[in-house]
């Protein structure tokens, strides 16, 4: 039996209905009494919660700026990102081939999963806390919107930049984490293979770091490339 109390904590959820919960990080490759319904719900639940703090955040937008903003935020590649800072990949239950395929690093099961996590606390507690989640493990991601002139982030840019031109994508080291732990500063380390630098990047989160050493990291590939 998984020991779901670590995951709970961090997603900062009491939840009264056990089996349900459990039903949410069920694949359909390992039940017939998956996650797929509550990923319908969720995605609902998601959409709406987003779009919400979106119109109140940003007052000035228009309707086609509030779109692309809530397309970034509860996109494939984002939710995936998020469900990697939960580590939800350790919590998920997988038929024993998408286990043996790494199927709990794969963007669209985790993804899956975030979307199954939030409709069943909506089911479990209702729209409220389910809306306060979604604003917990999105909340920076809002908050870096208005810093931002581009929708793409550095880390996709940089991503499809080296995609661009068949080269590997890049990796991402924490090197040092220092401070206490509500005030802590985070040192990641960019590596592009067969590029000689190697760029470090700092920031109050692992994800805020690993942006700074992906800017820097394109910049300085940028510079080499119109040498």
């Amino acid at each position: 039996m998984v020991d779901h109390s670590r995951l709970l904590r961090k997603l900062e959820v009491d939840f009264g209905d056990s089996a349900l919960f459990r039903q949410a990080l069920t694949h359909r490759s390992a039940d017939s009494r998956n996650n797929e319904r509550l990923e319908f719900l969720g995605d609902a639940v998601l959409g709406l919660a987003v779009s919400e703090a979106l119109y109140r955040r940003f007052p000035q937008a228009d309707e086609g700026e509030l779109s692309r903003y809530r397309a970034r935020l509860v996109r494939r590649e984002t939710l995936a990102e998020v469900g990697r800072e939960l580590d939800l990949g350790e919590y998920l239950y997988l038929g024993s081939g998408e286990l043996k395929s790494g199927g709990f690093r794969r963007d669209s099961i985790l993804a899956d999963a975030l979307e199954s996590i939030i409709g069943a606390v909506y089911l479990d507690v209702g729209f409220e806390k389910a809306a306060a989640l979604v604003l917990r493990v999105l909340g920076e991601r809002i908050d870096e919107l208005e810093d931002v002139d581009e929708l793409k982030d550095a880390k996709t840019r940089l991503q499809e930049y080296l995609q661009a031109r068949q080269r590997e994508l890049p990796e991402y080291e924490v090197s040092d984490v220092r401070g206490q732990p509500h005030d802590q500063i985070f040192s990641v380390i960019c590596r592009v293979p067969g590029f000689e630098h190697v760029v470090a990047g700092e920031g109050s989160s692992r994800r805020r770091a690993e942006q700074q050493a992906a800017q820097r990291a394109l910049a300085l590939l940028s510079d080499a490339h119109d040498e």
